[in-house]
């Protein structure tokens, strides 16, 4: 009896132990479905009728907040509104574009997030930030420069490398680890954003802010006292970024890119936005046709 007990009690556990299995393997694939579709960028915009893009609020000529009119204005924000103009032509599918401002910091976990649904803001390509999002083909060239005291003495990264000198870079950028590399010797103080930096610079917290050249050229033109020096030392180029498996999206941005290369607006946003920058020669950045 006792024996019958425990068989019929090991067959009902081992019924309720494999309904347990099926009923979280199905929990687990009603998950997974809901999230792909959460997930695909392309289709939550198309239904939305609107791109969410996270872009910079602190770099002048990228994204830079208009205080009068409380929204972010730059190269960037310009970009992303003629993007989504164009991806809506392609689709078929009216949208319009908002802007959430962005650090170098969160601005993945936004994306991760679905917070935002894409990123453009001055964000360098690497590949270890290709493992976790979408990158777009390069919309801008870039590469890391030095900003510093025009009395500084100070002509290059290689004049970096001494243990005197603290060089000033952004949490979440790629700045700290290529300063590393050039100038070893160099302390290297990383701020929660660019403003601070700059603020850092002037206080005398250190003797140089690195970042990249076409963000530095923004400190530039608002500080006649620092200018930049020794040209770049790194090829940084700017992608647009999405979250991870999001070939959709990515592919209909990028034939955006290239028309709006092909039709012209490109370069007339670059000559907009860069041709009164002191010491640039803006013509360098155009698309040649």
């Amino acid at each position: 009896m006792e024996k019958a007990k425990k068989r019929r009690f090991g067959i009902i556990a081992t019924i309720v132990l494999a309904l347990a299995i099926v009923l979280g393997i199905a929990w687990a694939m009603q998950t997974a479905a809901n999230n792909s579709k959460h997930q695909d960028t392309l289709t939550r915009v198309e239904k939305r009728g609107q791109i969410i893009w996270g872009v910079k609020a602190d770099t002048k000529l990228f994204g830079l907040m208009n205080t009068k009119t409380a929204t972010p204005e730059g190269f960037d924000i310009d970009m992303a509104k003629a993007l989504t103009v164009q991806i809506s032509k392609q689709t078929g599918v009216p949208m319009s574009a908002s802007f959430v401002p962005v650090a170098s910091a969160s601005k993945i976990q936004l994306l991760k997030n679905t917070n935002i649904d894409g990123t453009i803001s001055t964000m360098t390509i690497t590949p270890e930030r290709a493992k976790v999002v979408d990158y777009t083909q390069p919309y801008f060239d870039a590469g890391q420069s030095l900003l510093v005291k025009k009395d500084s003495g100070i002509n290059s990264i290689q004049d970096m490398n001494d243990s005197k000198y603290t060089v000033l870079v952004v949490v979440g950028t790629t700045a700290a680890q290529m300063t590393k590399q050039f100038a070893p010797k160099a302390h290297v103080i990383a701020l929660q954003d660019y403003a601070s930096a700059m603020q850092a610079l002037k206080a005398g917290q250190g003797q140089a802010m690195s970042t990249d050249n076409a963000i530095l050229y923004g400190f530039a033109t608002e500080n006649p006292d620092y200018h930049l020096v020794g040209g770049v030392f790194t090829k940084a180029p700017y992608g647009i970024a999405f979250d991870h498996d999001q070939k959709p999206m990515v592919d209909q941005t990028n034939r955006a890119l290239d028309t709006l290369k092909k039709n012209g607006i490109y370069n007339q946003l670059i000559k907009k936005w860069f041709s009164n920058v002191p010491g640039l020669d803006w013509h360098e950045l155009e698309v040649k046709s």
